[in-house]
């Protein structure tokens, strides 16, 4: 199978816009920790459409190094904002673990790491890369 960039972008693109109505969801009927986890993974797929525009986007959660990597093929006027999204995305990469596992080492279950700030934190996190993804890929 051959990469279609176009394909790719146009596919993470829905798929951080369905995580991030997932969070939205989740954070009206207090699911704290379906939106910290929906959050994150709109972010991490905000981040991926932009680096599908340039090459095939890793399986990792982070995709901050990825995302440099791709814009400073891009040009200049996109470097900025393609910062803030690398940073964001870094920001809730370790929340992946979390919304899966707890704390361990304090005995905390996901459900008891989240309170609605941490989740309302989250989301605005996502709401802001998945503006900065259309504004970079223009869709």
């Amino acid at each position: 199978m051959r990469f279609n960039p176009e394909g790719e972008a146009r596919y993470r693109f829905q798929l951080a816009l369905e995580h991030l109505e997932d969070a939205e969801r989740s954070v009206r009927s207090g699911d704290y920790r379906g939106c910290v986890q929906y959050s994150q993974l709109s972010a991490e797929n905000s981040a991926k459409a932009v680096i599908a525009t340039r090459r095939v986007p890793s399986w990792g959660h982070d995709p901050s190094e990825e995302l440099r990597q791709a814009v400073s093929e891009m040009g200049s006027e996109f470097k900025g904002r393609a910062e803030r999204l690398a940073i964001i995305a870094a920001q809730l990469a370790p929340e992946r673990g979390r919304v899966t596992y707890g704390d361990p080492m304090r005995m905390l279950t996901p459900r008891m790491l989240y309170d609605v700030g941490a989740a309302e934190r989250c989301l605005s996190l996502a709401k802001e890369a998945a503006g900065i993804m259309r504004e970079l890929i223009g869709r």
